[in-house]
């Protein structure tokens, strides 16, 4: 397992964790970040810089299951208007924000 981002990041996507991050394993999608689990070296860096606290640890899989699952899905199956899947790009900075969410996240309503 590894750190991932959930819903509470919708329409959030403030940076600071992204600015901490060693290997620049958090990418961009539309209206929320997502971390790379086979780039992220489970630091922790990115945690206590999180303005909404919406980083889950590893050990928080059980708790939220569907994030940890969702997270997978924005790298490992093609995302809304792509014909491949991301995959491992080797950083975000370079690739830029990618413009798309996973199906869950881009149904999702934030609750005001």
């Amino acid at each position: 397992m590894t750190y991932v981002i959930n819903e509470a990041c919708i329409d959030e996507l403030d940076g600071s964790c992204v600015e901490v991050c060693p290997v620049d394993c958090i990418y961009q999608g539309l209206t929320k970040r997502y971390i790379n689990p086979r780039e992220c070296v489970e630091c922790g860096a990115c945690l206590p810089v999180c303005p909404v606290d919406a980083i889950l640890e590893p050990d928080q899989a059980d708790d939220d299951p569907a994030s940890f699952d969702d997270n997978a899905r924005f790298f490992d199956e093609p995302l809304p208007g792509r014909d491949d899947p991301l995959g491992d790009p080797g950083g975000a900075a370079p690739l830029g924000a990618v413009g798309a969410d996973t199906p869950t996240v881009a149904a999702h309503t934030k609750a005001e």
